[in-house]
């Protein structure tokens, strides 16, 4: 295996269960948010204020094409990367992808309290999820090798369901 992408919405678990399975593996973790953050120097939310979503999304690709270029990495990835032609292809050609879905209801409750999300700095950001799974759903399922439910589940019987399901994909 090449590397091992998780993608899907915000609160579905992506960092959590990465640094999970990249223990488990004995594979680097990378998250590409914070990948980004630790090269600007500045957080994602400050990022949007002073370059826009569109400034945003553009150091993503380029950080995107650079972690999937890489050879055995756990790689998290922001719940928008997908929405990038570009991004998708390079995604899966970067490796396993694993989309980890999770209802609304319980992204909201995994996000409520995260300051760091500027998508969801709104009135009703239950609206801004069910908006974004809406759009981004058919983009996750289009490049994911696995979907996997993270609803109700602790990360750990996650983590095991990802590597049981991941031998039993034919290689690619």
């Amino acid at each position: 295996m090449r590397n091992l992408i998780l993608v899907g919405p915000m609160g579905a678990g992506k960092s959590t269960i990465g640094r999970l399975l990249a223990k488990e593996l004995r594979l680097p973790f990378k998250d590409s948010d914070k990948e980004i953050e630790l090269r600007t120097g500045a957080n994602i939310p400050w990022i949007f204020d002073k370059e826009g979503e569109p400034g945003f999304r553009d150091r993503e690709q380029a950080m995107i094409a650079e972690l999937c270029d890489c050879d055995g990495v756990v790689l998290a990835t922001g719940g928008g990367a997908v929405m990038r032609e570009a991004n998708r292809r390079a995604l899966r050609a970067g490796g396993r992808v694993v989309y980890l879905h999770a209802s609304v209801e319980q992204q909201v409750g995994r996000t409520a309290r995260d300051r760091n999300r500027p998508l969801l700095r709104t009135a009703d950001p239950a609206k801004t999820l069910r908006d974004l799974l809406e759009l981004r759903d058919p983009l996750y399922r289009e490049i994911a090798d696995l979907v996997v439910e993270t609803d109700e589940r602790p990360p750990r019987m996650v983590v095991l369901d990802i590597l049981e399901r991941l031998q039993q994909l034919p290689p690619r």
